[in-house]
């Protein structure tokens, strides 16, 4: 028998997976977006029509972070991922038989800049900054209301590897030559900025910066996990066990592209290649340390635990 699916936030490249996945296991998939879902955000009897009756609710909702830290689009980070929440715990509250389980979209980036030891779900420290206190508010929505027939997981994502991921640049560069670590350094702040809490700090990485990531069949397996783990609520780092790092990232993906070497890249060079191209440097050199502590001491088998395979595996996709 099919079950209903409902993804919120389904038109990007996490959701796209998802529904192309539980569509190809005969599962009803359900949408709920801007345009072109079954149900449109501010419609709340539709969104409440979709939730009544489904065994999953998965929201990926939110503008992406992979842009210039305006004021505009702080707020817009801000308000799509708290009021796309709201939306839907309302929903749940009004429903009839409301679904069993909602998983949230969060972000490993709620950790600290960790380069001295990794973060997990009962030792990391929260960090400070724009992107940490988005993660913060966004956990805090999520968890706000009494919802008794509803469990809840929000899942601290790690950088997802896949085709279509932020990766793909990443292998560009390998492929041009520019391959190498990413380094830190210094970079004259604005007090407009520091004020925002947008500035890097330099902390001197020389390419040494902690790389969390995780495979995208790994996010979807989790959540399947997750769903036959009934003990399992709150917080779930979704990481692959072997954080890596940015230098050995790099040299990875020009051993797998064939590139015979990499120039590194200075801190001055990122700062005006991300304003060109309209994104942040923390993106690159902020110490992401995170380890999936309670995935692994439930045994979650992990497709990729290692990252060259997953990289492997990913540029092999690509190219057949």
């Amino acid at each position: 028998m099919s079950r209903r699916v409902v993804i919120a936030g389904a038109s990007g490249f996490i959701g796209q997976y998802l529904c192309e996945k539980y569509r190809a296991a005969g599962d009803h998939v359900a949408t709920i977006g801007r345009s072109g879902a079954d149900a449109a955000w501010g419609d709340a009897a539709a969104i409440t029509a979709l939730l009544d009756g489904a065994e999953l609710l998965i929201n990926l909702a939110g503008k992406s972070v992979n842009c210039r830290y305006t004021a505009a689009n702080r707020a817009e980070i801000m308000r799509s991922r708290i009021e796309t929440t709201r939306q839907l715990s309302e929903a749940i509250a009004a429903c009839a038989r409301p679904p069993a389980l909602w998983v949230n979209s969060s972000t490993a980036t709620i950790y600290r800049h960790a380069d001295d030891r990794p973060m997990t779900e009962s030792t990391g420290e929260i960090g400070t900054g724009f992107s940490v206190g988005i993660a913060t508010a966004w956990e805090r929505e999520f968890f706000a209301a009494e919802l008794p027939h509803t469990r809840r997981v929000a899942l601290r994502m790690a950088i997802v590897l896949g085709d279509g991921s932020a990766l793909i640049p990443l292998l560009n560069l390998a492929r041009f030559g520019v391959g190498g670590a990413q380094h830190d350094g210094r970079w004259p702040a604005t007090a407009k900025r520091r004020a925002a809490g947008t500035v890097h700090v330099n902390r001197r990485t020389a390419g040494r910066q902690k790389f969390s990531w995780v495979h995208i069949d790994d996010v979807a397996g989790s959540i399947d996990f997750v769903e036959r783990h009934p003990e399992i609520d709150g917080v779930l780092n979704v990481s692959a066990p072997s954080p890596s790092d940015n230098t050995t990232l790099m040299r990875t993906l020009r051993r797998i592209v064939g590139a015979p070497f990499g120039l590194p890249t200075s801190r001055w060079m990122l700062e005006l290649g991300s304003a060109a191209i309209r994104t942040e440097t923390e993106l690159v050199l902020k110490s992401r340390w995170v380890v999936p502590e309670r995935l692994i001491e439930l045994g979650y088998p992990f497709a990729y635990p290692e990252l060259e395979p997953a990289l492997r595996a990913i540029v092999a996709g690509r190219t057949s």
